[in-house]
């Protein structure tokens, strides 16, 4: 099997899809382990339905997830403006659902969620035609720990014993 390396880090050929499904049942479990009734989908748009527990709001969820290798956990999430498009036109086709989006990223040392409305999320990148950057360095991530309409959540990540790695963590090959 083929696959790609870069400090110290080796993904399989198919990590991009299994990152992008582990994201979607990240952010599932974790509405579900705060109550929130919710379903994974296979709708051009959005990944989840979820009904607000907090606040009743029926919730049409675009999930984007990014796995960055360590040193790059900084670098931006581009999101493309059709994206924004087509989860406003299937939360419509759906009736009172309102767009929002989560955006995972798994870094070296964390795996970081945003969960925020569509129009916040506009509010914050922009709403032209352009392509949108959700920015990861440090001063944007302290502006969206200090917002009140961006729901997060982080994971530590921390290595145990895994293949390939010597004593001191790190990589032997």
């Amino acid at each position: 099997m083929a696959t790609e390396k870069t400090h110290d880090i080796v993904k399989s050929t198919r990590h991009s899809k299994i990152t992008g499904d582990f994201a979607e049942a990240l952010v599932l479990y974790w509405l579900s382990r705060d109550g929130f009734e919710c379903a994974r989908v296979d709708h051009t748009g959005i990944d989840l339905i979820v009904r607000n527990r907090h606040t009743n709001e029926f919730m049409g969820i675009s999930v984007k997830s990014r796995s960055r290798y360590a040193g790059t956990e900084s670098e931006s999430v581009n999101l493309p403006p059709d994206g924004f498009i087509k989860a406003r036109k299937v939360c419509a086709a759906f009736g009172n659902c309102v767009p929002y989006y989560a955006i995972v990223v798994d870094g070296a040392n964390a795996i970081r969620c945003f969960l925020l409305s569509l129009g916040h999320l506009e509010s914050l990148v922009g709403k032209d035609d352009e392509m949108h950057y959700w920015r990861m360095d440090a001063r944007h991530l302290t502006e969206y720990a200090k917002d009140t309409e961006i729901m997060a959540f982080e994971l530590a990540v921390t290595m145990g014993r895994w293949w390939g790695q010597k004593e001191d963590g790190n990589r032997k090959d």
